[in-house]
């Protein structure tokens, strides 16, 4: 039994790489992948968000250590690897172009833990994850900040349900950016505004005020935090 165990182990194992640095750069990655998700999740702030593009990330890393250990000192092995790399083809669309930095991150770390460079990944990790968690809690990049989108239906005299629809809104969002207006003569006018709210946990008074204001239809709030899961 032991001489098997030594074969299986011997067979593909250098003489730097031994099954216990085999599991630490797995638990590593794998912790590292982790925490990537993570920031992933508290970061992400688009529209559509997808708990399988989360797993994925918190995976790739281990499985580009896994091909940074396997193609280590045998220009055969990594041939091969490029070649089987070379076969498969990945068809996923990216919908966030931050979505590519983090990948570029999680194989980053992938390479740095699989050729067995711990502290320079460890670093990395621990660097990134604050710069993104920076960015977020700055909102870098954010040219004008609200936290609800309004749509909204104005039929009958548009003048005076404008002036309604202003006065409801003044009370309820300290400011206010009309976003879009697009005129239907048999329908009506639909309206879209960006909202900062003065308290976004009121957000449905603000929606059954609209509700019960005369000429207002079709009226749905959008909070910016939400996120539909796919």
């Amino acid at each position: 039994m032991n001489d098997f165990l030594n074969l299986l182990a011997g067979s593909d194992l250098g003489t730097t790489t031994t099954p216990a640095t085999i599991l630490f750069v797995l638990l590593l990655s794998f912790g590292i992948g982790l925490l990537i998700g993570f920031v992933y999740m508290w970061t992400h702030e688009a529209l559509s968000y997808s708990r399988t593009f989360v797993g994925a990330i918190a995976v790739l890393p281990m499985l580009v250590a896994m091909v940074m250990v396997a193609m280590a000192g045998s220009l055969v092995v990594a041939f091969g690897l490029l070649g089987v790399f070379g076969v498969v083809r990945f068809r996923n669309v990216l919908k966030d172009t931050r979505d590519t930095a983090f990948i570029l991150w999680a194989i980053m770390e992938g390479m740095a833990i699989g050729t067995q460079r711990f502290s320079t990944a460890f670093m990395a990790a621990v660097g990134l994850a604050i710069a993104f968690l920076c960015l977020r809690f700055v909102s870098f990049g954010l040219r004008q900040r609200y936290d609800a989108v309004l749509t909204v239906r104005a039929t009958g005299d548009i003048p005076a349900r404008m002036a309604a629809l202003k006065r409801v809104l003044k009370r309820h969002a300290c400011q206010l950016a009309l976003a879009s207006d697009r005129r239907s003569s048999k329908e009506g006018t639909d309206l879209s505004y960006h909202l900062l709210l003065r308290d976004p946990a009121r957000s449905s008074e603000l929606q059954s005020e609209l509700a019960g204001t005369e000429g207002l239809e079709n009226i749905s709030v959008y909070m910016h935090e939400d996120e539909a899961e796919i």
